[in-house]
């Protein structure tokens, strides 16, 4: 018998592998196997064990225990960082501009961003805009609402020297839940109301700040006479655009729970700043 024969007899010899009592010499297990099958065997335990421990360094917190893996903390840091710089980025965009256009206008010149020149490779003649169910249910709810609203007249210059002689037009009709409290640096008043209800205008205004940060959703702000503002956070989505002319009671937003921080559901977080000061809304308006 050649070499190779017997090796390849040898790789065929079945072998068995028993387990005797000590003590009454009875077989208590016993298993045969050929050295291909023993091969086999010990080849598949090592993989399932190799697989074990990767599915578990993978999908568990055990990976965390590896030099240079981030934590969980970590990886949050890491993710709100990144939204913090794209809403800075955003900021810093929106200042240079402003600046920007400042300048330009006191240089005398036409300012940029104000015209846009139509995208000529588009056919637009094909497009037809109408009213969907949304928006006619929207603004036949709004017209009700303001049917008797005193203050939609035209915009007069300021006249009013105190503010007890102004009208609030309350932005939404709810419940209050958390008021103004200075110590808790909570500058303005909590109302939960109706999910996806419109936020009105408290006052004649222009809107100078249309935006969306990580903490309070997107938020509107609109200058009014008398150095006073008024700021409406967490909304769903924004109705007005940097520039427009409001009156009280116009719709300015919808109401909703965006932002990531400083919400706990659908509502309208209201604050009134007055000469640079926070106002209790409280005092002012009836929700």
């Amino acid at each position: 018998m050649s070499t190779t024969e017997k090796k390849k007899s040898n790789w065929q010899d079945k072998y068995r592998f028993s387990v005797i009592n000590d003590t009454t010499f009875e077989e208590v297990w016993r298993v045969r196997l050929t050295q291909y099958n023993a091969f086999l065997l010990i080849t598949l335990l090592v993989l399932l064990i190799i697989g074990a421990t990767v599915s578990l360094i993978s999908f568990t917190n055990l990976r965390e225990f590896i030099p240079g893996y981030p934590d969980v903390t970590m990886r949050r840091n890491i993710l709100l960082n990144a939204l913090r710089l794209d809403s800075l980025e955003q900021e810093l965009a929106l200042r240079d501009n402003y600046f920007l256009n400042l300048n330009t206008i006191i240089s005398g010149e036409e300012p940029t961003g104000i015209y846009s020149e139509p995208d000529a490779s588009r056919n637009y003649s094909a497009l037809r805009f109408g009213r969907s169910p949304e928006d006619s249910a929207l603004r036949a709810r709004i017209e009700s609402e303001e049917r008797f609203n005193l203050t939609l007249g035209p915009i007069l210059p300021e006249n009013v020297t105190n503010l007890s002689g102004l009208h609030f037009y309350p932005p939404v009709k709810g419940i209050v839940s958390a008021s103004f409290d200075l110590r808790l640096k909570h500058y303005g008043t909590d109302i939960v109301t109706k999910p996806r209800s419109p936020v009105a205008c408290v006052l004649d205004g222009t809107v100078i700040f249309t935006g969306w940060t990580m903490e309070t959703g997107f938020v509107i702000q609109v200058q009014h006479p008398n150095n006073l503002i008024s700021v409406y956070k967490h909304n769903a989505a924004l109705l007005k655009e940097n520039g427009d002319l409001v009156r009280a009671g116009e719709a300015l937003s919808i109401v909703g729970d965006s932002g990531e921080m400083y919400t706990s559901g659908p509502h309208l977080h209201l604050e009134i700043w007055y000469k640079g000061s926070p106002l209790d809304p409280e005092k002012h308006i009836l929700f």
